[in-house]
């Protein structure tokens, strides 16, 4: 258990090309964090794919899991599905990465004064990627961001049936 206080952007490194895989991605991500690695659940609190489609994956109540050397306590840990060292971000992937870290700067009384990316956190990382770090260092999606907390935002979850069917529509093309 942790209480957040602060945000973390991390990108998979496995190029998405067909947005439609992005549920077994992410099945394939949980089954690898919690088989190989050990871990309790996939490591990230929330994934957003390349349609900028937003989705829950670890409690935000416990603290995240990683590869490299930072202690994850006290980050709220979004994934952007990709890499961004080898295919650029989406407008869509980031502002859906702006509308959950507007959430969560509301959810958990945070500013976006407090948002880094993963190579910030530890520099022996290339995580988040040149084009998603590119967004990061101009202070792109901060701005996005703060612009979404200014203007207002809403961001209702979605469970059960109903989520299965908007996954269903997504992994269709649709």
């Amino acid at each position: 258990m942790h209480t957040i206080n602060r945000m973390t952007i991390h990108h998979s490194a496995v190029a998405l090309p067909d947005n439609g895989e992005i549920a077994a991605r992410l099945r394939q991500h949980q089954r690898y964090h919690q088989d190989d690695k050990g871990w309790i659940d996939i490591a990230y609190h929330v994934a957003v794919d390349r349609d900028g489609n937003i989705f829950q994956l670890r409690d935000p109540d416990i603290a995240g899991d990683t590869a490299t050397d930072y202690d994850t306590t006290g980050h709220f840990l979004v994934l952007c599905e990709g890499n961004f060292d080898e295919e650029a971000v989406t407008e869509a992937q980031l502002d859906g990465a702006a509308l959950v870290c507007a959430w969560a700067t509301r959810q958990f009384g945070i500013g976006t004064n407090t948002l880094a990316s993963h190579q910030e956190v530890t520099p022996v990382t290339s995580c988040p990627g040149r084009s998603l770090e590119a967004h990061m260092v101009s202070g792109d999606l901060r701005r996005r961001i703060d612009g979404l907390v200014t203007s207002g935002f809403e961001l209702t979850p979605v469970c059960g049936p109903a989520a299965a069917q908007i996954v269903a529509g997504i992994e269709a093309g649709r």
